[in-house]
Formats: C-alpha cells, structure tokens, sequence
C-alpha cells in the first residue's frame, strides 16, 4: 500500500494491548475476527473468523456460545483493519496480537490463532475472486453492450 496508516497502526496496537475482548472488520473479506484475550486455565484465548452480525447485541449473544464458561466481558472493541487482511500477518498489530495469546500460556491458542490468520487470508481471496465473478454480488453496469 501507498498510503500512510502508520497513525491507524499505532491506534490498533494500542487497542489490541488494552482490550479484553475486539472485534476486527476488513476491506475486502465478508467475515470478522473476534479476538479475546481472556484465558483461565482451561479456556486460553480465542482468535477465530466469524460471520457479521446485526447488532452489538447479537454479538454478545454470538461470543457467549463460542465462549460458554467465560462470563460477557464489560465491551467488545470494533476496529477496522485498514489494509487487505494478508498485510495483517507482517504487522506490528499482529505481533502484538501474538504476543497477547501466546503469554496467556496455552500453546493451543498460539497455533489456533496462526492457522485462522492462514483461513482469513484464504477467504479474502476468495471473496475478491467471487466479487470479480459476480458469485453473491451485483454489478452497478452490464458487461453486455446497451442497446442505443
């Protein structure tokens, strides 16, 4: 990329390192990563793409069922990652992201948490590659000439 987000990655650095629990939209992939931080000793944290939701409410809901020994944590952060997600895996956002999960002690979630970058890399590009076929998408113009 071209432009200058060093201003956004700071920013994200920083919710990353004081947030219990965010939520991380993106330009081009249809799915959210959730990332909570939280960890007992059963339960390390979690790093996992998940389907947009309506409602903060809904999300609440959502991260109960995927978090069921886990009490609601106080707020969900929402950020957006301003670059394609594939950027994300070399930047001083994931880092921290990993250095998060990875002192938490289970190295379960260290694995789970690289293997779903892999997977939102994965679906970023075949959201891209959809949006160019038209699968699930519209189209503002026909390719097809217009009759005059």
């Amino acid at each position: 990329m071209d432009n200058d987000f060093s201003r956004d990655i700071t920013e994200l650095v920083s919710a990353v390192r004081s947030s219990d629990v965010l939520v991380m939209r993106f330009i081009s992939a249809g799915q959210r990563l959730v990332l909570d931080f939280r960890a007992t000793d059963v339960d390390g944290p979690l790093v996992r793409l998940v389907e947009p939701v309506q409602s903060v409410q809904e999300r609440y809901r959502h991260l109960a069922q995927l978090r069921p020994r886990m009490a609601l944590p106080e707020k969900i952060v929402a950020v957006s990652w301003p670059r394609f997600a594939k950027s994300l895996g070399a930047s001083p956002v994931w880092d921290e992201v990993m250095k998060r999960v990875s002192d938490c002690g289970h190295p379960a979630s260290v694995r789970e948490a690289m293997l779903t970058l892999d997977e939102l890399t994965a679906h970023e590009r075949a959201y891209q590659r959809s949006a160019v076929e038209g699968e699930g998408f519209r189209t503002l113009w026909s390719a097809s000439p217009a009759h005059r």
